[in-house]
């Protein structure tokens, strides 16, 4: 009975398992005979839907990392196995490459925060790059080195090393510079760094053949900016000298270190900045050799003598590149220019070939060549007419200004390099600045930028030194150029027709492209403001009182010396006290008017009083109109706009407060000044009052036995 209970259960299985499976076929479509087949419920798939909805269609597990963040974004330590590289050699291809980590935004991959990230792009692009491969094979040439230096092989060792292989960074440069303006927008950071490793020592870390290539492309760029009238701002600071160069309409802005000893500090990775600099090396390079080329000068430009300078100086290489750019500009064709020595007439001599004037320039010539015939010819009719018209006056100084004028700008534009064809009427303007001037460098007045600013403003320059074009005691120099707080005594024999300035006023006048007065600016005198030519101070909300003045001086107004100002103020104290002793002899019969004039003096008091206050209760009144209207208008503003309008409020009010603060100080120094016959700054006039105080408590104290002094023995340690 047993077995046979069992058999028919078992039965009873088989028979409900068949039933289902029919149902579930005839549910899932599958061909059964009798019935119709059903529709998918899966649509076919198609090439719009996305990888992960075809990889589950598909029922294939998708791997780990293999989209999203986690994909796009690699980790350096990834990266450095992708790529099987060291970190010193992936840090060089990234720095050369110009590949930077990424952020990602949002959700960090894989939650690993604080972790550098690299796009899967730049490393595949890394991977496809011809220096890695040279890496490599550097790396394996290093072994072979150290294996025959071990084995004590020398001979072998030097052998290998005459076949060490090399590289070149040409296609990088043209790979991320296609055009020659994205060079130049690039070449900020570029010349900063240049001129930093050619004012830093030679170290362990820094090698000297590193330093001299800094110091020839630091002077080259010299040399060019001040050949092609470019320069166009400069500012000295406490970082350095910033100065700014405007070269086919792209300002390019570097900063000149002081000349002092650098100090090397121990925390900064000297290698990350000698693979910066072989790239801005080479870029330096492409950019120079396209510009020279511009010019009609071979670059790069040899090498000269020393002749008694210091060779491996920065002052003694721009030196020679000026020399050598003014040689190659005489000998090659239609160079009529350098900005060294020789005159313009001497240059448009020696040139062989002059550029052809634009129709425009020989129609201007003949219309100034008429104008200034028919002065003349004006001038000869009224001497010939005799004495009758003596009293007609001839306007000749136009015609003659303007012809003047246009041969100024004429020399000016043939002193540029090309700029006949190029140089625009701000270059003509900054070569006309320092025209016809002579600057002499003292020795202990930096040379370098102060030449460059000198030659670019069409200025000539000498220096205390060898190799100089000009002597000391040249009799054609205006300005000596002096930093010291008094001229010494051996300056006495110099010629007297020049005058001795600080650095400074050679910056502002190019700065304000204006010949600024030199009595601020003499040796011994407490300088003006140095503002900063970058600040526009329409912008800003404040404009300083100096540049109030060069404004006034610009548009041909006189400023009164502090000399005239200090003379006015005595005139006006005696026309005082002239005015006191009048008025006591006038008392005597004013006395009887008084009481007539009282009343007539109160009415018109009264009247007055009257009239102020009802303009301020109008004023009041229009106020409060406006401000509830102000706020009428803020609550009708939606939350947003309201929050947009507050920020914007709130940045006029800081600006507000700065500007306040500014006009505050600059009152209480012309207070300070005003009141203090010694000029002392406020500051100054506070110290000595402290001072003043405390001298006369310490009297008052000392008389009743005491000392406020310190004591100057050592406190024994209890």
């Amino acid at each position: 009975s047993f077995h046979y209970f069992r058999r028919s259960c078992i039965d009873f299985f088989y028979s409900i398992l068949f039933i289902v499976f029919i149902e579930k076929d005839s549910k899932m479509g599958n061909r059964v005979k009798g019935r119709e087949k059903k529709k998918s419920i899966k649509a076919a798939s198609h090439s719009k839907m996305g990888s992960k909805r075809k990889l589950s269609r598909m029922g294939k597990k998708q791997k780990r990392n293999n989209a999203g963040l986690e994909a796009t974004f690699v980790g350096r330590s990834k990266c450095l196995k992708m790529l099987q590289v060291t970190i010193k050699d992936f840090r060089r291809l990234c720095i050369l490459k110009g590949i930077y980590p990424r952020e990602p935004r949002g959700k960090v991959p894989g939650n690993k925060k604080g972790q550098t990230f690299y796009h899967i792009k730049d490393i595949r692009a890394i991977a496809h790059e011809p220096i890695l491969e040279k890496f490599r094979e550097f790396r394996s040439f290093m072994k072979k080195i150290r294996r025959s230096a071990g084995r004590n092989e020398k001979d072998e060792a030097q052998r290998k090393n005459a076949i060490c292989p090399t590289y070149t960074l040409h296609h990088l440069v043209r790979e991320r510079y296609p055009r020659f303006m994205d060079a130049l927008a690039d070449l900020d950071d570029a010349l900063t760094l240049v001129y930093l490793f050619a004012a830093l020592p030679s170290t362990t870390s820094i090698k000297s053949k590193v330093i001299s290539k800094a110091k020839q492309l630091a002077s080259a760029w010299g040399a060019y900016c001040s050949t092609a009238a470019c320069m166009t701002k400069s500012f000295i600071s406490v970082k350095g000298v910033y100065l700014e160069a405007t070269i086919q309409s792209v300002a390019i802005r570097w900063i000149v270190p002081h000349s002092f000893t650098q100090f090397m500090p121990e925390d900064v990775d000297y290698r990350v900045m000698t693979t910066f600099f072989e790239f801005y090396e080479t870029l330096l390079h492409f950019v120079l050799f396209k510009l020279y080329n511009d010019l009609g000068v071979r670059y790069p430009l040899p090498s000269l003598d020393a002749n008694g300078e210091v060779k491996g100086s920065t002052s003694y290489i721009l030196g020679s590149n000026l020399r050598n750019l003014k040689n190659a500009l005489e000998s090659s064709t239609g160079a009529i220019t350098n900005v060294v020595s020789e005159k313009v007439e001497e240059y448009t001599e020696k040139s062989p070939a002059a550029p052809k004037k634009s129709k425009e320039e020989k129609k201007k010539d003949k219309e100034l060549i008429k104008s200034v015939g028919a002065a003349l010819n004006s001038i000869n009719e009224d001497s010939d007419d005799g004495e009758d018209d003596e009293d007609d006056n001839v306007d000749v100084a136009g015609p003659l200004k303007a012809a003047l004028e246009s041969m100024a700008n004429d020399q000016a534009r043939i002193s540029i390099p090309g700029g006949d064809l190029a140089a625009d009427d701000e270059a003509v303007k900054r070569r006309r600045l320092f025209a016809g001037l002579t600057f002499f460098l003292s020795r202990e007045v930096p040379r370098g930028y102060l030449e460059l600013v000198c030659l670019a403003y069409g200025g000539k320059v000498g220096w205390e030194g060898p190799n100089s074009p000009i002597a000391a005691n040249d009799p054609s120099i205006t300005h000596h150029i002096v930093d010291r707080p008094k001229l010494p005594a051996s300056f006495d024999s110099l010629p007297k027709s020049r005058e001795f300035v600080q650095p400074q006023w050679v910056l502002d006048c190019s700065n304000f492209m204006f010949l600024l007065p030199i009595a601020k600016y003499a040796v011994g005198q407490t300088l003006p403001p140095h503002l900063s030519p970058w600040v526009d101070h329409d912008e800003e909300g404040y404009k300083p009182a100096y540049a109030d003045d060069i404004e006034r001086l610009r548009n041909g107004e006189s400023l009164p010396l502090e000399s005239e100002a200090m003379d006015a103020e005595e005139d006006a104290a005696d026309i005082m006290e002239e005015a006191a002793s009048e008025d006591e002899s006038a008392e005597v019969e004013a006395d009887e008017d008084e009481d007539e004039s009282e009343e007539e003096v109160e009415e018109d008091l009264s009247d007055k009083k009257n009239a102020l206050e009802k303009k301020k209760r109008a004023a009041n009144h229009r106020q409060k109109e406006e401000a509830e209207a102000h706020a009428l208008a803020k609550t009708m503003m939606s939350r947003k706009a309201s929050h947009l309008y507050g920020r914007m409020q709130h940045g006029i009010e800081k600006k507000k407060i700065k500007v306040d603060n500014l006009k505050n100080r600059r009152r209480e120094i012309e207070h300070g000044k005003q009141n203090d016959p010694s000029g002392k700054t406020p500051l100054k006039q506070k110290v000595d009052r402290l001072k003043k105080e405390r001298a006369a408590v310490e009297k008052q104290y000392s008389n009743t036995g005491g000392t406020m002094k310190r004591s100057k023995k050592r406190r024994t340690e209890t």
